[in-house]
């Protein structure tokens, strides 16, 4: 049996991404875990992809990596500017902790939040909300961090009335010297902040679609919302809100180093990631798949060894 062409006349038929090409997909998805880190033509020569055997491993590397680039702009005297994602946030711990532990101070350091929940209106949660990104980014990072902290001015979150002039923000720091580092997760169907496959449709060419520095109220896929209903909110999809304001390709892809991260297993053999990984690292770019523009840019994708599968069928 062609498992593929029963799709068609399914419920799943116009619910995954109408770009996506799902016998390559899959033909991707059942490669060898040894695969994993072979590189692709269209990767930068400077992105690695960087295995880690433990989700204590993998909090602790890219933690490491958030801290080093505070530390090598710090040296070099240069502004850092950070785009920053609530999701993964295991590292922000271990960011903290090298940082206080080096002594160094932030203060050079421009925080933007890359999205946060909204209603269709780009209207947001109040940032000291429980569920708010504001509220998630003050807690583990700005706030532990203590007297060497990002100043608050330097703090800079999705909402409505500021993520529109982010772009000329970073521009402005840029004419400063400053570095632009985009850290980041992979959503269920590949997106960058809650930039969405489906946003493709929208754009005649590839040239357009990278153009968008930010989107208010962007409409997600249901898979991003039962991605969030499972990570973040106890599987309780009536809390998910179904948009959120997110930066776009035109801010994402100008980094001038990426900081990845994906960690998306739940135990016992079972996961999210897995698939969204290996279209991340191994499907040529595509507009319909963002998160496979990644590794045309410098940096690194820190990731769970179990991600790479197999990815086979299995009873749990």
């Amino acid at each position: 049996m062609d498992l593929i062409s029963t799709i068609r006349g399914s419920m799943l038929e116009g619910f995954l991404p109408a770009g996506w090409d799902l016998a390559k997909i899959d033909q991707l998805a059942s490669r060898p875990p040894s695969e994993i880190t072979r590189r692709e033509p269209w990767w930068h020569p400077q992105f690695e992809p960087v295995p880690c055997a433990s989700l204590t491993d993998f909090d602790t590397y890219m933690g490491h990596e958030i801290a080093r680039a505070v530390q090598r702009t710090h040296a070099a005297g240069r502004p850092l500017i950070l785009i920053l994602p609530v999701g993964p946030m295991g590292m922000y711990r271990w960011a903290v902790w090298f940082l206080r532990e080096w002594g160094l101070s932030c203060s050079h350091v421009h925080g933007f939040n890359m999205d946060e929940w909204s209603d269709a209106q780009g209207n947001t949660l109040p940032g000291d909300h429980p569920g708010a990104f504001q509220h998630a980014m003050e807690q583990a990072f700005y706030g532990p961090l203590g007297e060497r902290t990002v100043p608050p001015k330097q703090r800079h979150f999705a909402v409505a009335s500021e993520l529109p002039t982010y772009a000329e923000q970073i521009a402005a720091l840029k004419k400063q010297g400053g570095e632009l580092v985009t850290v980041f997760g992979i959503g269920r169907v590949c997106h960058i902040a809650f930039w969405e496959p489906h946003f493709a449709a929208e754009y005649p060419s590839e040239a357009e679609w990278r153009k968008p520095t930010h989107r208010l109220g962007a409409r997600l896929h249901p898979l991003t919302i039962e991605q969030n209903a499972i990570t973040s909110f106890k599987s309780r999809t009536t809390l998910v809100p179904a948009y959120a304001n997110t930066i776009g390709p035109g801010l994402f892809l100008a980094a001038d180093r990426i900081i990845g991260g994906a960690d998306g297993s739940l135990g016992r053999g079972m996961m999210w990631q897995g698939l969204s990984l290996w279209m991340t690292l191994h499907h040529e770019p595509t507009p319909w798949i963002p998160s496979s523009y990644m590794p045309t840019l410098p940096g690194r994708l820190f990731f769970l060894e179990e991600l790479a599968g197999p990815l086979e069928p299995e009873c749990n």
